[in-house]
């Protein structure tokens, strides 16, 4: 049904809150809307891989849904949000995009909705952007994935990373682990993915995380110093990440495919 400048479904099958109890729908999602090269970073790997039917799990308030709209040619994207409040405002933003996409959206967990979405378009890209973190059976999620998955269908995986950085902050935020790029690979081989990319990303985030998070145990996120990090390093940090690859990094991007 055609609500505004951009066509979109709705849909409900049951509502859990995501880590709403725990701040995260506050404060860091207006720092993390700052970060508009460290988004579109994480987009130009995923690209030369993404389909035409996609699904991102924990759209939040669909800053990247909106990067994804604008920046990538799809046809359908479904949006899976199951915390009320962020659920409340993606509906807002994803109403006001110009978009000829057809974008459905689900108030549930991916597990919840997944029979439903294959039912709709069976997808060939899901995402996963600062979400499997938050999941306590990630490996159920990911079979989870597959399942749901078209044939040589693709997940997208973005996350923290490094567990010697877990502190504070992550606990408020509801992180349940950070990370290590051969954990997550072998999680997803288990689950019947073959790996198509993976790579540790953003090796200089790594002091400036441990001394706010770990060492100062900071449990908020400033927006201004995301503006300036997003600004001023994140740039240089892409190019020297294209041409040499880090043994090390504050988050892990992986992308595999449905074997």
């Amino acid at each position: 049904m055609n609500k505004g400048p951009s066509s979109f479904e709705e849909s409900s099958t049951g509502s859990l809150s995501r880590n709403e109890e725990r701040g995260y729908p506050g404060t860091e999602l207006e720092a993390m809307s700052e970060a508009a090269n460290y988004h579109r970073w994480i987009l130009e790997i995923f690209k030369p891989y993404l389909g035409v039917h996609l699904v991102e799990v924990g759209a939040g308030i669909g800053s990247f849904s909106e990067l994804i709209l604008t920046e990538h040619v799809c046809k359908t994207l479904s949006l899976v949000e199951p915390s009320d409040s962020m659920y409340e405002r993606l509906r807002i933003h994803v109403r006001q995009l110009d978009s000829d996409v057809t974008v459905d959206m689900y108030h549930a967990t991916f597990v919840e909705a997944a029979d439903l979405i294959k039912s709709e378009q069976a997808p060939d890209s899901i995402i996963y952007v600062n979400v499997l973190e938050h999941i306590a059976d990630d490996e159920t999620e990911l079979s989870t994935v597959r399942r749901t998955l078209s044939a040589s269908g693709r997940i997208f995986i973005f996350v923290p990373a490094l567990q010697w950085l877990f502190g504070p902050f992550d606990e408020r935020v509801g992180h349940l682990r950070r990370y290590s790029k051969s954990g997550l690979e072998e999680k997803l081989h288990r689950c019947g993915f073959k790996i198509l990319r993976s790579s540790y990303f953003d090796f200089a985030g790594i002091a400036p995380w441990w001394f706010n998070y770990r060492l100062l145990r900071s449990v908020t996120l400033d927006p201004e110093a995301v503006r300036f990090y997003d600004q001023y390093i994140i740039p240089f940090v892409r190019r020297i990440e294209s041409v040499v690859t880090m043994p090390i990094g504050k988050n892990v991007i992986a992308i595999a495919e449905k074997r």
